[in-house]
């Protein structure tokens, strides 16, 4: 018996070794009430890490004044050990990890914070992203990068301990990039944009920006002058007033004058200093502490690789590796059906979904996941449609933060017959992620399809203005849909009117604008105006087999996602909407693609965008 023991573990140890924690140290999981934080560098450190984080989001309501703080996307934190044990998650550059004492890695459905603690602080560069996603969960709307990133940089230098935080601190560093490269003028630094040079090319003038932007926010809070930024954005982004006139109006100075408070306050080097008390309630001995097995930590550590652009395809055969010790772990099962969700192999992801649910049904992400799984399966019955809401369903009651569940559902209520449902459960996305463009879009659609063109218009003119390139080309275009769409059912709703009315005949031609004799003596039907809201916009990826453009300048692509096969139509290729190539090609053949089209009722679609990838 003992033989056939050791040549089982010796059979055990290669399962596991792309997966090396050294030594297989003892790990635990302390949860605080708003974070979990997953450590084998111990108990204590696990409720430091925990407090800190706690700390960190109450300073946060105090800063923005709010008493609502939202995370828009789950949140776990991972604390290691040793860096050693950090390496095996840090992004790679030229085939080898780089060095770092935190990373944050966001995510469409989970985020994760690793942290090393080992080093002496790994904490300023995760509370900087930190602070962009708890702005992205609190602010209704994107503001300048300017404010973002100093606002950003203002929270990552706070100092915390068990007893208090410190706010205020200007890091050395600050002024050292400022006294070396100097200092750019106030109007010019509020005028940098996403797709400003200035904030996107690595260099001096990106360094200067970083530094300035934190500089001033530090002098806006330090001046009681947070408050004037609601007047300042308003001026220029809703009455779209020149940045030195919305300066001027609301800091009540002109933009010369900025300059130079903002040089005095650099130069005196007297900024504000002061300490925030941590909250009652917040005690790390009530935190509660609860051992977490090799085995689930190890899947936590794939999940990691799952979300990461440079780790993601180890994920799978690491979720694999944890499955042949223990075949039951609810957790390496939800995760290896979440990397099969990835590579579209629906079959093998429905497997596992379905045996993590058995053994958790507890577990939000199993619900919620499997729901993502039946919504890119090509089959829009209403049985299909109602397995999908009655899992989103579940997700939502057992995590109701899980903004993307709420997305979905929304999405699916309004295309299966419930469109004035799916409007409200969208608006519930968004209050739980209010920055989110792809809600937005999809909110937008859905007032269309309640044919409230107005709301929709508003939304898509606010998308239009994206920063990103593809999400502003099809706002663009489902604006000028919507437009035309109001058009014409305002002129329909005229025509009636003035049938109604009885207004002569002469009348009725100068209202309604018709343009001959023949039409004006015409009758008006009474009957509804053919003018359908549009369809909603599909997305999916899948693999472009050919292009037909015999009937040019439409065009016929033919595209397999799975097992299905799908034609969508083009009606101008001069003019589709192309990404990643120069131009639309009728040679295409064989190419991966993501594809946003509006689907037929034949089974067929018209194609939005089409990206080649």
């Amino acid at each position: 018996m003992r033989p056939l023991l050791a040549r089982i573990a010796l059979f055990s140890l290669p399962l596991l070794s792309c997966l090396s924690f050294a030594a297989d140290p003892q790990w635990v999981e302390v949860r605080s009430p708003h974070f979990s934080v997953i450590t084998d560098a111990g108990e204590k450190r696990g409720r430091d890490v925990a407090l800190h984080f706690e700390q960190m989001r109450a300073v946060f309501g105090a800063l923005m004044t709010t008493a609502h703080v939202n995370l828009p996307v789950p949140l776990q934190i991972v604390a290691f050990r040793s860096t050693k044990e950090m390496r095996q998650v840090a992004p790679m550059f030229n085939g080898k990890p780089t060095e770092l004492a935190g990373l944050f890695q966001g995510g469409q459905d989970r985020s994760f914070i690793m942290l090393d603690m080992s080093v002496e602080d790994p904490w300023r560069v995760v509370f900087h992203e930190y602070a962009h996603q708890l702005m992205n969960g609190t602010m209704s709307a994107p503001l300048d990068p300017w404010f973002e990133e100093g606002f950003a940089e203002y929270f990552s230098n706070i100092e915390v301990d068990n007893k208090e935080a410190r706010v205020g601190n200007i890091p050395n560093q600050t002024f050292q990039i400022l006294q070396q490269l100097g200092m750019v003028k106030v109007a010019d630094l509020f005028r940098v944009q996403q797709h400003s040079k200035t904030y996107n090319e690595t260099g001096d003038r990106r360094t200067t920006f970083y530094a300035e932007s934190g500089l001033a926010v530090h002098y806006l809070y330090d001046n009681q002058l947070i408050p004037k930024l609601a007047v300042y954005f308003d001026a220029l982004q809703n009455q779209k007033k020149p940045v030195e006139q919305a300066i001027q109006e609301a800091f009540g100075m002109s933009a010369a004058q900025f300059d130079k408070a903002l040089y005095g306050y650099f130069t005196s080097g007297r900024n504000m200093f002061y300490r925030v008390p941590t909250p009652v309630g917040i005690v790390p001995g009530q935190f509660t502490v609860a051992p977490v097995s090799v085995t689930d930590a190890r899947a936590t550590l794939a999940d990691i690789h799952a979300h990461s652009p440079d780790h993601k395809d180890q994920a799978l055969a690491e979720f694999q590796d944890v499955l042949k010790i223990e075949p039951e772990n609810a957790f390496a099962l939800r995760g290896a059906g979440y990397a099969y969700l990835q590579l579209r192999d629906f079959e093998h992801a429905a497997e596992k979904f379905r045996r993590a649910a058995q053994l958790n049904t507890a577990d939000p992400r199993v619900h919620y996941y499997y729901a993502m799984l039946l919504s890119q399966q090509r089959a829009g019955d209403d049985a299909r449609a109602a397995e999908i809401k009655k899992e989103l369903l579940a997700a939502i009651n057992l995590d109701p933060t899980l903004a993307d569940a709420f997305s979905l559902l929304g999405y699916t209520q309004a295309v299966s017959g419930e469109p004035e449902k799916g409007l409200e459960t969208l608006k519930k996305a968004i209050v739980l992620s209010p920055r989110n463009e792809h809600y937005l879009f999809n909110l937008a659609n859905v007032y269309m399809t309640n044919r409230k063109s107005d709301e929709a218009i508003a939304l898509f003119r606010t998308l239009a203005g994206s920063a990103d390139r593809e999400m502003s080309m099809r706002a663009n275009q489902a604006l000028a849909q919507a437009e035309n769409y109001k058009a014409q059912s305002q002129a329909y709703t005229m025509q009636i009117e003035n049938r109604d009315s009885g207004v002569p005949l002469r009348t009725r031609e100068s209202t309604v604008a018709l343009r001959t004799n023949d039409a004006a003596d015409s009758p008006i039907s009474t009957q509804p105006a053919n003018v359908p809201a549009p369809k909603p916009v599909k997305f999916i990826k899948g693999k472009l087999m050919g292009v037909d453009c015999a009937g040019s300048p439409e065009a016929l692509l033919a595209v397999s996602v799975g097992a299905k096969s799908l034609k969508l139509h083009v009606g101008d290729a001069s003019h589709a909407i192309v990404m990643g190539a120069d131009q639309f090609s009728c040679d295409w053949k064989n190419k991966n693609v993501a594809i946003n089209y509006r689907e037929r009722p034949d089974g067929d679609g018209d194609l939005v965008s089409i990206e080649i990838q």
